[in-house]
């Protein structure tokens, strides 16, 4: 465990941080498979955008966690990396 880790999981006991880190948990797990599947495709920012029919800079703000994707959004870019948007309950 790192001095992040053990840094997070002291902030962890205040409910208030608690609260607004798991709001925002699954913005950051969306971008983060984002981010990995583009990667994963060797695909840039610029490549993707345009075979999503998005423009880069909404892209890079979803990867950056500055907003929050609509599902179509969401597929568009599936589609764009020759893939399909699968939701699940977990």
């Amino acid at each position: 465990m790192d001095d992040l880790d053990r840094l997070l999981e002291e902030q962890m006991q205040d409910s208030e941080f608690r609260k607004e880190w798991e709001a925002g948990q699954l913005e950051y797990d969306i971008a983060e498979m984002l981010i990995q599947a583009r990667i994963s495709h060797r695909m840039s920012q610029k490549e993707l955008a345009a075979c999503a029919g998005l423009r880069q800079s909404n892209l890079s703000r979803i990867e950056n966690g500055q907003c929050t994707p609509s599902l179509n959004t969401l597929q568009k870019i599936a589609h764009g990396m020759g893939k399909r948007l699968q939701v699940q309950f977990v």
